[in-house]
């Protein structure tokens, strides 16, 4: 079957170049051009309670924080909710978690402190929550949860996402005041507390550029990352060899990794030498490793969306805040 041949090249947006690049530590890409965003529209919310289960009733009403995540809602009174326990109870930090109030680790450190009650009372921990109880999450955890920071770095080449290894260095250290893009239109002001926990939600290989989200928020961690995560990410790759027809019916779907059907992809060509993945899956070096199977080598790759978050004009090596009115 003869080559396909390319789409024709399109006129380049701010983020539609990938440049080349190395294991070299600390070299940096070339500075992209690019857009900006949009005004907020609400503003913080404010404390709430956690819905309990009364079977029969609805789910626990819940407000949108400004990093995307769903915490429960209220102020001095739980609400009523059904988030399907089980007749023999379900652990607390669990069910907190799975109903978007928090991650398992933030619900025990909560329980930890004495800000979580069911029916009234303080709970320990690995209590379980049992159909038709009312749990209260007081104002002090939603207050400590409000604070947490979500932050959008664009990673240069020669920085891994997570703990530093192998000589390289971490991501999580550019996060600095002096990194802090200028354009930045977040009404947060930089803080040393904001580099606390940060953990990345998403990861970028040594040799990638681009979007890379790190964040306190175990909410936002769980929305982006978690099982049942669909948050598409976009990238540009930048690729040689010769691609069939049948070969990029396979990059959209039928491949295996791992033994693994993935799931279907978008895979189109953007230039000559450059084709565009938006996926909903992230296994460790996926793309390259797609690319592998259909005889192609990637020498380029530059994640420049997560969900509808933008890379845009952000700098390499350069950071801001995940603005109140932004959604992944």
């Amino acid at each position: 079957m003869p080559p396909l041949k390319p789409a024709p090249a399109q006129r380049r947006s701010p983020d539609s170049r990938v440049e080349r690049t190395s294991r070299a530590p600390g070299r940096q890409t070339q500075r992209p051009r690019s857009t900006q965003g949009k005004a907020p529209r609400n503003g913080t919310p404010e404390s709430r309670i956690s819905g309990a289960h009364v079977p029969g009733s609805g789910a626990p009403e819940r407000r949108t924080s400004q990093h995307g995540a769903r915490p429960a809602a209220g102020a001095s009174r739980p609400a009523a909710g059904n988030a399907a326990i089980p007749p023999e109870g379900e652990r607390l930090n669990k069910y907190l978690a799975r109903t978007g109030v928090c991650s398992r680790r933030e619900a025990d450190d909560w329980i930890s402190r004495g800000w979580v009650h069911i029916n009234g009372k303080p709970v320990v921990m690995g209590q379980k929550v049992l159909p038709g109880d009312r749990v209260e999450v007081k104002r002090a955890a939603t207050q400590q949860q409000a604070g947490r920071v979500t932050i959008l770095l664009h990673k240069p080449v020669g920085f891994v996402s997570g703990q530093a290894e192998k000589g390289y260095r971490s991501a999580a250290e550019l996060i600095t005041e002096a990194n802090h893009w200028p354009e930045d239109r977040s009404p947060q002001k930089f803080k040393a507390a904001h580099r606390n926990g940060l953990a990345p939600a998403g990861r970028l290989d040594i040799d990638s550029v681009g979007l890379l989200v790190l964040t306190q928020d175990g909410r936002v961690a769980k929305s982006l990352i978690g099982e049942n995560s669909g948050v598409e990410k976009e990238y540009l790759v930048r690729v040689k060899g010769k691609l069939s027809e049948e070969g990029l019916r396979l990059l959209n779907h039928g491949l295996k990794l791992d033994g693994e059907a993935l799931r279907p992809a978008k895979v189109s060509w953007q230039n000559q030498d450059q084709l565009r993945f938006v996926l909903k899956q992230g296994k460790k070096r996926q793309i390259r490793r797609m690319c592998e199977l259909v005889g192609l080598r990637v020498v380029g790759l530059k994640r420049i969306r997560i969900g509808k978050v933008k890379l845009s004009a952000l700098p390499p090596g350069q950071w801001r805040y995940l603005a109140p009115h932004e959604r992944f």
